[in-house]
């Protein structure tokens, strides 16, 4: 009876959103549903004090394809993180080399549907597909691309190979100082090849564990984020990914009913997950092509773009269409996005809604222009050229190493 009371109340003074939200948050701890926030399964953890991986006793020559796996977790449509890996795949496959996609699915979802995601939204990409589960074999090296998929390899990957780590994030900055922290920090000790994007993760692996990684740098894709003749840009966007902590979209609910209320007639644009409850009035555009986001942002003066790790493609995308994007200031950032036409602030609620404020008041009318003309223009082909030369200097040996052991093949190649 007083647990039917106190869910009365709570409904007439919060509503039955805020009831269903408790006993759905009751229902999670009473029923171990906290579990399923466990990463990987026990058997597929490994440890790098006892990890022993055989390599190649011998290397292909260089006229020899390559056959190259990819070991990721399923692609969401539409993933940024994705699709950078992707870009990657699809310049090793135009090297001339077969790529194969090894996916781990904590969830256990179907093979097939994954595939069909990955075809209809990166139809570009040929690689087949198929269960890391079933062992990670018959390739020439493998290619880690999260911390999860860094220990799905270490354990499944047991034929010898070259192994290596397409490192987007420093992803112990993902969890709390704990097991997940510590379980994503081993990976970078697995002695795999590590190539990092970006000077932020490189500097994190520098000075958290005396890694020192290939380095190679972000990109942009201007052929789709750019400027559109004759658009009309009167709002301000904003991507909505809760519950994904180094997004910050508490903060930017928080800053976005804030600049409502000092600019109650702009109007607001989300994309990305779709949001209830939100404290102000908002257009929710859900998930969107690529094609789809630029004619967006072509309809927005600013956006918010706040990232707590490394930074977030969305600023730089944002800037290319025209956008200027308030981003929270870091050296991390600005090791990546070293951009005059950002507008750094503090992260916290008036800071953000003051800073699309003031880009709404001093906005000029070649802003946009201008903004995008700040953006590298040679889009990702320096790191897809980056990874597809370390890959193959790890397969078939750096060509001086080939020189001095056999000066023959060196000369042919």
């Amino acid at each position: 009876m007083k647990a039917i009371t106190g869910a009365v109340r709570i409904a007439r003074r919060e509503g039955l959103r805020a009831l269903t939200q408790r006993a759905a948050r009751l229902a999670y701890h009473r029923s171990g549903a906290w579990e399923l926030d466990e990463p990987l399964p026990a058997a597929d953890i490994a440890d790098s004090a006892s990890l022993r991986l055989p390599s190649p006793r011998t290397r292909p020559a260089r006229s020899h394809p390559l056959t190259i796996g990819w070991v990721t977790t399923p692609p969401g449509a539409g993933s940024g993180g994705h699709t950078t890996l992707l870009r990657m795949v699809e310049a090793v496959e135009r090297a001339g080399h077969r790529c194969v996609l090894f996916l781990t699915d904590r969830f256990d979802g179907d093979l097939a549907d994954h595939t069909r995601v990955i075809r209809e939204w990166w139809p570009q990409v040929r690689a087949s597909v198929r269960d890391a589960r079933q062992g990670i074999t018959g390739v020439d090296a493998a290619v880690a691309s999260s911390w999860e998929s860094a220990h799905v390899l270490a354990s499944r990957g047991t034929e010898p190979m070259h192994r290596l780590y397409f490192v987007q994030d420093y992803e112990p900055w993902f969890y709390a100082r704990g097991a997940v922290h510590a379980l994503a920090e081993d990976t970078y000790r697995f002695g795999f090849r590590t190539i990092a994007l970006g000077e932020a993760v490189a500097s994190a692996l520098r000075d958290a564990l005396d890694l020192e990684p290939e380095v190679t740098s972000f990109g942009c894709d201007t052929s789709v984020y750019r400027p559109l003749t004759g658009a009309e840009r009167t709002g301000v966007v904003a991507y909505a990914r809760p519950g994904v902590a180094r997004r910050g979209f508490e903060l930017t609910r928080l800053s976005l009913a804030r600049f409502h209320t000092l600019r109650p007639d702009v109007p607001i644009h989300l994309y990305g997950d779709v949001v209830s409850g939100l404290p102000f009035p908002a257009v929710q555009h859900g998930r969107l092509t690529p094609t789809e986001l630029n004619e967006l942002y072509n309809t927005c003066v600013a956006g918010v773009a706040p990232s707590f790790t490394n930074i977030s493609l969305v600023a730089e995308e944002m800037l290319a269409a025209g956008t200027v994007p308030v981003v929270n200031d870091s050296v991390y950032a600005r090791a990546d996005l070293p951009n005059p036409a950002v507008a750094w602030t503090r992260p916290t609620p008036d800071a953000f809604a003051q800073a699309l404020a003031d880009t709404l008041d001093h906005t000029e009318p070649d802003v946009a222009e201008r903004a995008a003309r700040t953006v590298r223009q040679d889009g990702w082909s320096r790191a897809q050229a980056d990874v597809v030369r370390i890959i193959e200097d790890e397969v078939y040996g750096r060509v001086a190493e080939v020189a001095a052991l056999r000066p023959d093949v060196a000369v042919r190649q």
